[in-house]
């Protein structure tokens, strides 16, 4: 049956600003520790409705992002009952095709699936993503000279296909993944926002 999956995304990473892997360059650094949040404004995977859940990830990037081998942490909604969380996880694993797929064939491990409290909350371009006690960021926009939200189109890398990507920065971006081997507090980082929709 496929999936319908429409929503806001709200990203951000260890990259300074602005953040190459968009572009398809190398990350600052060498690496990349970025995480990542879909939230389902309206959703249904195979006959199953997903509307106002959130799947959370964190990713360990090991060089340029279009090479894939992520190493990665998945974090489910804990509002979400058994049956949306394996259809979550069946698109968010590639089972089901479509783009959801093309952009987890990036990932290389994944170490694991845990069930947290999100909040996801994006208001007047200003947004705040957290993961239980794994990540704890907030998002504010590049405003362009016009008075609207700088954006990104037709990068050669992103999460959004099809839909700009709203350039940010993170005032605080705090993680603390042990499987990972990730903990750190940064300010003034990369940061994305977006729309999305998925369909397969």
């Amino acid at each position: 049956m496929g999936y319908r999956l429409e929503g806001k995304l709200l990203e951000v990473c260890t990259c300074n600003t602005l953040c190459p892997c968009w572009i398809g360059e190398d990350p600052d650094g060498g690496v990349c520790e970025g995480t990542f949040g879909w939230h389902f404004d309206s959703g249904e995977i195979d006959g199953v409705d997903v509307s106002g859940l959130t799947l959370g990830a964190v990713a360990h990037i090991p060089g340029n992002v279009l090479k894939g081998n992520w190493t990665a942490m998945i974090y489910m909604d804990d509002r979400a009952t058994p049956e949306q969380e394996e259809a979550i996880l069946n698109v968010y694993t590639g089972k089901l095709g479509g783009p959801v797929a093309d952009l987890m064939q990036l990932v290389g491990e994944v170490k694991g699936v845990e069930r947290v409290p999100i909040i996801f909350d994006v208001e007047e371009g200003k947004g705040t993503l957290k993961l239980g006690d794994a990540v704890n960021a907030e998002l504010e926009p590049f405003i362009g000279a016009t008075g609207k939200p700088t954006a990104l189109y037709d990068t050669i890398f992103t999460t959004i296909a099809g839909s700009p990507a709203y350039v940010s920065k993170a005032p605080h971006y705090d993680v603390d993944v042990e499987a990972l081997g990730l903990k750190f507090n940064l300010t003034g980082h990369n940061a994305v926002q977006g729309t999305f929709l998925f369909e397969a």
